[in-house]
């Protein structure tokens, strides 16, 4: 069901309203002549759920974590 894909698609988009955003542009973008809009809304949401975020790697995350308990202490 599409909400089980939503659902799995906001482990990696926090925000309701630019999930929203990223869907209809990737919809957009992905959508192919002779298939229903419904089938390639369901293929980008569970493409979302299914990859790693594009922002930043996740090295970059550990790194800015240690900066802000080495600020912190």
């Amino acid at each position: 069901m599409r909400s089980d894909l939503i659902f799995g698609a906001l482990t990696h988009v926090t925000n309701r309203y630019e999930l929203c955003q990223l869907a209809s542009k990737a919809t957009r973008k992905l959508h192919k002549p002779n298939t229903r809009l419904q089938d390639t809304t369901n293929e980008v949401l569970d493409r979302f759920k299914d990859t790693i975020p594009m922002n930043e790697p996740e090295d970059a995350v550990v790194k800015k974590v240690e900066l802000q308990e080495r600020r912190a202490a």
